[in-house]
């Protein structure tokens, strides 16, 4: 499916706008619906589809709160390319790189005709993660922080009891977990990204400074413990963690986040990133390093124009 439109302002990574002091700007998503009993859409098993790419971080909160909560059965995925190019996220169909999957809906050529088949007008930015519903034909929702809610409690019922009992956004802990959810991604998962494709001196200074504020103040908060809040994983920690695992291969350098890098510099984070990944199935699995340093490296020719993925550090992450 494709659009006689130019579109290619929201396809293509290097034609994206920045303020005029230089200063990057995200996109706030489009679909924002949910799943619920009652509601548009049903929690249904293989009613719905995951779109992802292992090289993002906001997709990849999906694909972890997925395999903890057990939902592999329910809600299958299907990853793109790490290969951004001109027309955005490419199927393995376009492109077969390596742990790549073709679409199996509809064999799309790439995410927007995913989008383009949901609303044929839609013009914004066409982002990862997509949950779609193979029902109705169209995208439930575009924002991982809601996805994540929704895998989180909404499929319950059709769970076994021990992990329908796994709660990552329990009551006693939302407005602690809000709260750090905010400054958080202001400062940290939205910050690398500010500094990265800041297109001034002054406006990457400011973002990368608020970046290394808010890593100081997460580096006290973990110090001694084992999770961001209580003594339990929450969403937070899954929130937190997707960038923090891309900082040393990805963000130190082609960010130029670069004032301290998470092994040397922040001892408690280091040891709570590990943690994760070793012990947890759910994050390692979801964590792909070639696909990560290949899409940020190649496809953000605008940051790093000769495409030259870096080979460090070595190991991408270290052993506990």
């Amino acid at each position: 499916m494709s659009s006689t439109k130019d579109i290619s302002q929201f396809t293509d990574i290097g034609k994206m706008k920045t303020e005029p002091d230089g200063t990057f700007k995200r996109q706030v998503s489009q679909f924002r619906n949910f799943i619920e009993k009652g509601g548009r859409f049903e929690p249904e098993k293989d009613r719905y589809h995951l779109y992802v790419s292992y090289a993002c971080p906001w997709a990849t909160r999906t694909l972890i709160m997925r395999k903890l909560k057990g939902l592999e059965d329910i809600i299958p995925v299907s990853v793109v390319s790490p290969h951004m190019g001109a027309n955005g996220w490419p199927f393995a169909n376009v492109d077969p790189f390596p742990s790549a999957d073709v679409d199996p809906l509809y064999g799309s050529e790439h995410i927007k005709d995913l989008y383009l088949r949901a609303d044929p007008n839609y013009e914004a930015r066409f982002t990862v993660p997509v949950l779609w519903d193979k029902k109705t034909h169209t995208l439930v929702n575009n924002e991982s922080s809601e996805i994540i809610r929704i895998f989180n409690s909404a499929f319950n019922d059709l769970l076994p009891k021990e992990k329908a009992a796994l709660d990552f956004y329990p009551e006693h802990f939302r407005a602690e977990i809000d709260g750090l959810n905010a400054w958080i991604y202001d400062s940290i998962n939205n910050g690398v990204y500010t500094a990265g494709f800041a297109q001034k001196q002054e406006a990457y200074e400011k973002a990368v400074t608020g970046v290394f504020e808010g890593l100081d103040k997460v580096e006290k908060l973990l110090t001694g413990k084992e999770y961001l809040v209580g003594n339990q994983l929450t969403e937070a920690d899954i929130r937190l963690w997707v960038t923090i695992v891309r900082f040393d291969p990805v963000y130190v350098g082609h960010f130029k986040c670069n004032i301290r890098d998470i092994r040397h510099g922040y001892p408690a984070i280091h040891k709570w990133l590990r943690q994760l990944y070793w012990n947890h199935e759910a994050f390692k699995s979801s964590t792909n390093f070639e696909h990560i340093k290949v899409h940020y490296y190649w496809s953000q020719s605008n940051v790093n124009p000769t495409r030259i993925v870096a080979v460090g550090p070595i190991p991408n992450i270290e052993p506990l």
